[in-house]
């Protein structure tokens, strides 16, 4: 056992969307200045369970499921680290994916962690200062502390009256 899995991991959620890979990020670049482990994962529940409830056989094996999704996200996940610095892609990580509902699953693989990772999911100018519905589940639940990754606001340069009215009136006399 290395030194890092002696004293911990750090648990990020991944979905694929951007606030994960914000939190992927954050979680890569922690892990390295603490000199501990990363574990992505990836909560899933597979398409066609509710089918075996009817006697309908299931679409596929639930390790395949699995397995795709699995490696699907281990895709996403190494295309992140592309862009991370040498130090960063250094850090030990795995992808796993797991059966069920992401907070539950979340709870769950932050047992024994050092720290829970989860993006912030942004959707308009009032839902993005709320938090959603996995965030305040692992917030209140987690085993661990948890943080909250923030999606960065994205800069557009104003137009010419928006910045008038920014700057304001234009000052009139001497300035002291």
């Amino acid at each position: 056992m290395d030194a890092a899995q002696e004293r911990g991991r750090i648990v990020v959620g991944v979905d694929g969307s951007l606030a994960a890979e914000d939190a992927l990020r954050y979680a890569v670049t922690e892990a390295r200045r603490r000199g501990l482990a990363v574990r992505a994962v990836v909560a899933y529940e597979p398409p066609d369970a509710w089918m075996s409830s009817y006697g309908v056989p299931l679409l596929a094996d639930s390790d395949e499921i699995r397995q795709s999704v699995e490696d699907a996200m281990r895709t996403r996940v190494e295309a992140v680290l592309r862009e991370l610095a040498a130090d960063d892609r250094a850090v030990p990580l795995e992808v796993v994916a797991v059966t069920g509902p992401a907070a539950w699953v979340l709870e769950q693989e932050a047992t024994g962690a050092e720290l829970l990772v989860v993006g912030h999911r942004g959707r308009g100018a009032l839902r993005s200062r709320l938090l959603g519905s996995v965030g305040l589940s692992v917030v209140l639940r987690a085993p661990c502390p948890v943080t909250v990754v923030p999606t960065p606001q994205r800069v557009e340069e104003p137009t010419a009256d928006e910045a008038a009215i920014v700057a304001g009136p234009l000052p009139v006399g001497p300035i002291a």
